[in-house]
């Protein structure tokens, strides 16, 4: 796949998926069309050499397949990712209705940038739990598509002190305005298309999102911007990588959800997900741990671009550039779990493909965020690595990111799961 076939795929990617739920869902149908059979976790699995994928909970998912050598003579070459992104999900029960006005409550989900989302055009896509008219309770995906809801700044004419020092408060400021209609009745009134006759809403898991679509940006379209970069640039190279592997190459992406909130969740990267996927393929204790003796996690999510507007919030020997470059993300606190070994290896395959590296630290005096590689490393101990696409704005509703790093990452990903070295490479 050439890079401009690279960002038209990749654009495509990003519209479909406002949730965690679409993400996977996108990912899955394209996985079915590359022949990957879907394996039921209440199923008894009878794995051969092939191509496979198993979901958890609609927003979590394992892709992998299989060659015809033993795992525990080759390991598994496996990358991780998370499909979440912070935002604003609407609340069990959301109705309020003040000044004339219905507005709908939200909560915070994980560190989101919240001053960018004022003054946008917010559509509500996720999953709704109904009970069918036979008594059945059913989860379907659903996208509204169309703007629904708006949060208006405050007036500049009554906070003149707003360019200087405005905060937002997560429960009163930050509450969409969807309607005026004093018939409005609630969200039936908006997915009534999704219930059929005799059908009711039981709970939601819906979150709001911009409607302005990824855009390429930049005098030469040189930038991607666009919502939910963090960190499903990740996601769709990861999958793009693994459906370029060889067939004789055992390779493994696995998709977890709730890394914005801290992964401890039954499909966060802390919970049993890949864990209870290795006591399945391996059938024996020994088996597993001379498997995942054999094998490595590139773990990819995004790293901070140096802002040339704050050059000071970087240390100045390791401050990814835009379009430079994979950032290599280091962090002697075991924020991430690159160590020498894990990030050679990465190095010299990098260097005999011509795929340019940089690499990260944070200033020892501000605190690193973290992402999936250290907590899989930990759960399931296995040899990490962890890297990403250098990026700006990193949590805000829309962030900024370089093209040529993003089709890098998916060149980089690719080289790794047809490596011939790497089940012999550390010693």
């Amino acid at each position: 796949m050439n890079e401009s076939d690279f960002r038209k795929k990749l654009l495509g990617f990003l519209h479909k998926s406002p949730t965690p739920f679409h993400v996977v869902s996108c990912i899955a149908e394209t996985l079915q069309e590359q022949d990957f059979a879907e394996l039921k976790e209440v199923d008894k699995w009878d794995i051969k050499p092939g191509k496979y994928f198993v979901r958890r909970n609609g927003s979590s998912i394992i892709a992998f397949q299989l060659g015809k050598r033993p795992l525990e003579e080759t390991g598994l070459r496996m990358v991780g990712a998370h499909t979440d992104s912070p935002g604003l999900k609407l609340k069990p029960f959301p109705i309020i209705r003040r000044k004339g006005l219905f507005q709908l409550g939200v909560e915070v989900y994980g560190g989101a940038l919240l001053n960018p989302w004022f003054d946008r055009d917010l559509s509500i896509a996720g999953r709704i739990t109904k009970a069918t008219k036979n008594g059945e309770i059913k989860s379907i995906i659903i996208d509204a598509k169309e703007p629904l809801a708006f949060i208006p700044s405050l007036a500049i004419h009554l906070d003149r002190e707003a360019n200087k020092n405005r905060s937002v408060n997560a429960e009163t400021d930050i509450v969409p305005i969807i309607s005026t209609d004093h018939q409005f009745s609630g969200l039936d009134d908006f997915f009534s298309a999704s219930l059929k006759k005799g059908e009711t809403l039981l709970n939601t898991d819906l979150f709001f999102y911009d409607t302005n679509q990824a855009k390429l940006v930049g005098a030469k379209n040189e930038f991607l911007a666009g919502a939910r970069l963090d960190n499903q640039l990740s996601c769709f190279c990861a999958i793009s990588a693994l459906l370029k592997a060889e067939p004789s190459k055992s390779c493994l992406v696995v998709l977890n959800d709730h890394e914005e909130v801290g992964s401890a969740s039954h499909v966060g990267a802390d919970g049993s997900f890949l864990s209870d996927f290795f006591t399945r393929i391996t059938k024996e204790p020994e088996a597993r741990l001379r498997t995942i003796a054999r094998s490595l996690l590139v773990s990819t999510d995004n790293a901070h671009a140096v802002h040339p507007n704050y050059p000071e919030k970087h240390e100045k020997n390791h401050s990814p550039i835009i379009n430079k470059g994979i950032a290599i993300k280091h962090n002697a606190n075991q924020r991430y779990a690159t160590n020498s070994e894990t990030a050679g290896y990465f190095k010299r395959l990098c260097i005999d493909n011509e795929i340019p590296l940089q690499e990260f630290v944070n200033r020892g005096d501000m605190s690193c965020g973290s992402t999936i590689g250290p907590i899989t490393a930990s759960k399931i101990g296995v040899r990490t690595l962890d890297l990403g696409v250098p990026t700006f704005g990193m949590h805000s509703i829309r962030e900024l990111a370089g093209v040529h790093d993003i089709f890098n990452l998916g060149r980089g990903l690719k080289e790794f799961f047809n490596d011939a070295g790497l089940a012999g490479e550390f010693s």
